[in-house]
């Protein structure tokens, strides 16, 4: 029986039609959000009246710790000072953003609708987003133009405007994903063309920007700076210049180096400027028939010599029988960074041991050969063989 009338129930309904589409009208739409807005309104007016008086309190405060702080900045020492730099930053922070975030803290208490707290949490993320990106620049760009103070650097200060554009187009790129990502697009596709394009755009333009990396990598790292002498591969030159592409070289013969800066950092380079004293080195040849008694003594003279000049002696020894000379090695310091002090007193040191050396007997090596020549039977003899004396025959008595 149960069954029976299952089966005619079942005969009986009609089937479902199929759900369709319903087309919604924007203008019904606005009018049902209206009558939400105006219910919640008349529903909860209390909260939304304390709720805006907090939000009120919370704008005056952060307005007036803005104030404080901006005025305290400024009035601190140093145009490129890191509290100048905060000053900066908290002068970019909008009101319009306090004015947001003061909604948002107090939202919460008035109950609002999902759709309009939908609205505050979206207006509140892109605002919070766009302002750190602001700040992270202004940031960025402050420690920038204060390492150019700090050094003086007119390269940095001309690349500036190509700094900003890079560092404010990275940031605000992605400000805009996070952005997007937080409205629920999917940003996987975005992200990758964006990553496309930048090897693309770096593989056109990779000498170009390898050279301007590679300048504010001098800029910032400061191997050398302008007016110093440095070494470059087989030259010595004084820099002039620091481009964003190339370093200008003044060689000590005159003649002007252009480097691109990628190059420059490519090889070893070494900077004269710093150098609190600089080492001195002779190395003296003596004739091998020189006495051992004066071999010995030869480093105490070679010492008092140089302590003499008023120069730090460091060591002086025996260094290997040459060719044609016994050789000896002198190491001296002079504390001096200036170039042509250094020459002098290596002029100085050089004539006083040539002086004494001279005065105590010793006589400097030079290269010598000595042939040595042996009779038919292997005996040496040295240098030449006698010459045999030819006898005059005595005339014949007849």
């Amino acid at each position: 029986m149960t069954f029976s009338l299952l089966a005619a129930a079942t005969t009986a309904a009609p089937k479902a039609a199929p759900a369709k589409t319903v087309a919604t009208n924007p203008i019904e739409d606005l009018q049902r959000y209206w009558d939400m807005s105006v219910a919640w309104v008349n529903g909860h007016w209390l909260q939304i009246g304390i709720a805006i008086g907090a939000g009120l309190a919370i704008y005056f405060i952060l307005s007036m710790l803005r104030r404080f702080a901006l005025k305290y900045a400024q009035s601190a020492e140093g145009d490129m000072s890191l509290t100048h730099i905060a000053g900066r930053v908290i002068h970019k922070t909008k009101s319009a953003v306090l004015a947001i975030i003061a909604i948002r803290l107090v939202a919460g208490y008035a109950q609002p609708p999902a759709v309009i707290m939908q609205i505050i949490q979206l207006v509140f993320t892109v605002a919070v987003v766009l302002q750190v990106a602001i700040w992270v620049r202004e940031i960025v760009l402050g420690l920038i133009q204060r390492r150019a103070a700090e050094g003086h650097n007119e390269t940095l200060s001309n690349a500036m405007g190509i700094i900003r554009l890079l560092i404010s187009v990275a940031l605000f790129a992605i400000a805009g994903i996070v952005i997007l990502d937080n409205m629920g697009v999917n940003v996987t596709g975005l992200v990758a063309g964006l990553g496309i394009g930048g090897i693309a755009i770096g593989l056109a333009a990779q000498g170009i920007f390898s050279d301007l990396f590679a300048s504010l990598s001098i800029i910032f790292d400061r191997p050398f700076r302008v007016g110093e002498t440095i070494k470059y591969d087989m030259s010595t030159a004084t820099v002039e210049r620091i481009g964003l592409k190339s370093t200008r070289l003044r060689s000590v013969n005159g003649e002007l180096l252009v480097i691109s800066n990628t190059n420059l950092l490519a090889k070893e380079i070494t900077n004269f400027a710093h150098l609190h004293r600089r080492r001195v080195t002779f190395m003296i040849g003596v004739v091998y028939q020189t006495t051992p008694a004066m071999l010995r003594d030869l480093p105490a003279l070679l010492e008092e010599q140089v302590k003499t000049a008023g120069q730090e002696f460091i060591r002086s020894s025996f260094v290997t029988f040459g060719p044609s000379s016994l050789d000896f090695e002198l190491l001296f310091d002079v504390f001096s960074d200036d170039y042509d002090v250094v020459t002098a007193a290596r002029t100085d040191v050089a004539i006083r041991l040539f002086e004494a050396m001279a005065g105590a007997g010793y006589e400097f090596a030079y290269p010598t050969q000595t042939t040595f020549t042996a009779a038919p039977d292997g005996t040496m003899i040295l240098p030449y063989a006698e010459s045999v004396t030819m006898k005059t025959p005595k005339p014949v008595k007849t």
